[in-house]
């Protein structure tokens, strides 16, 4: 083993200290960034709108199963039964985030334009959604998950299938 110098371990301490930071640093960057769910807004010409649409209906069943299964938990006390109501809750709150977050981060960033002829009713049932989606986050009722999917099933007019 080599004979250390009086400054090397200052040195190495220094050395971890600086690294210390370095990585702490970049952890809470990776901590601190947000997670971009929504496709590009370029025209890259890959949109699948129909597919949008149809995602935004399994989360809306997943909202569905939330709330009922929410309802039957209600009234137990047992730590099993809280625990799963609480997850239940919370899957209730993502998928109706997703909702919103694709309704305004992709169509209505990308897909309703004031170019487009009936631009204000593309608008409105487009912010039904979003509303519609606020409800069935703040509520745990069946009927609001209901409501979210009627609104999501007016704008399939919009958005067809298309077949290649």
């Amino acid at each position: 083993m080599a004979k250390q110098t009086k400054g090397e371990p200052m040195m190495k301490k220094y050395i971890n200290v600086i690294l210390l930071i370095i990585f702490t640093v970049a952890g809470y960057g990776l901590v601190l960034s947000q997670p971009a769910y929504a496709h590009c807004q370029i025209p890259c010409g890959i949109y699948d709108d129909y597919a949008r649409v149809q995602s935004m209906l399994e989360d809306v069943a997943t909202i569905e199963k939330s709330v009922r299964l929410i309802n039957e938990l209600a009234g137990k006390l047992d730590a099993q039964s809280q625990n799963q109501l609480v997850r239940w809750v919370m899957n209730k709150e993502r998928y109706a985030q997703r909702i919103i977050s694709t309704i305004s981060d992709y169509f209505l960033t990308q897909r309703v334009k004031p170019s487009q002829k009936d631009y204000t009713e593309r608008l409105r049932k487009h912010h039904t959604v979003i509303i519609a989606a606020m409800k069935a986050k703040q509520n745990a009722d069946v009927k609001d998950a209901k409501a979210l999917k009627t609104s999501i099933d007016a704008l399939l007019s919009y958005y067809p299938e298309h077949r290649h």
